[in-house]
């Protein structure tokens, strides 16, 4: 029994396989095992809007206007911002410093790398 496959959503152990998906008994969930590993290897990584993985220096470039709260305007479209650090786990999860604007976090769905 050590190939048994745990539900991801009630971690039960009564699992089995239907065509090329898997199903609990329990729950009756169906999710693909192959979808759930390349899931998994993506964990934890921050990716951009083009699905490209960002590492901590990186340089990226914002692709819609994002307005700041207390500024006059927001940061447009096609501004560049280098030396980006990533905080892992964070719902906005790019600081970096913006020039004209200072210190501030983004989020990576709205960057892509330059």
């Amino acid at each position: 029994m050590s190939d048994t496959v745990l539900c991801p959503k009630c971690s039960s152990e009564f699992t089995y396989p239907s065509d090329n998906m898997m199903v609990c008994s329990q729950c009756f969930y169906e999710w693909n095992p192959e979808e759930a590993a390349s899931e998994a290897a993506n964990e934890g990584k921050i990716l951009d809007s083009n699905g490209n993985e960002l590492q901590d220096g990186d340089s990226v470039v914002v692709i819609k206007d994002l307005p700041v709260k207390g500024a006059p305007k927001p940061v447009k479209a096609g501004t560049k911002v280098k030396n980006i650090r990533l905080r892992p786990g964070s719902d906005h999860n790019i600081d970096c410093k913006i020039e004209g604007f200072g210190a501030m976090a983004l989020k990576s769905e709205f960057v892509k790398k330059a």
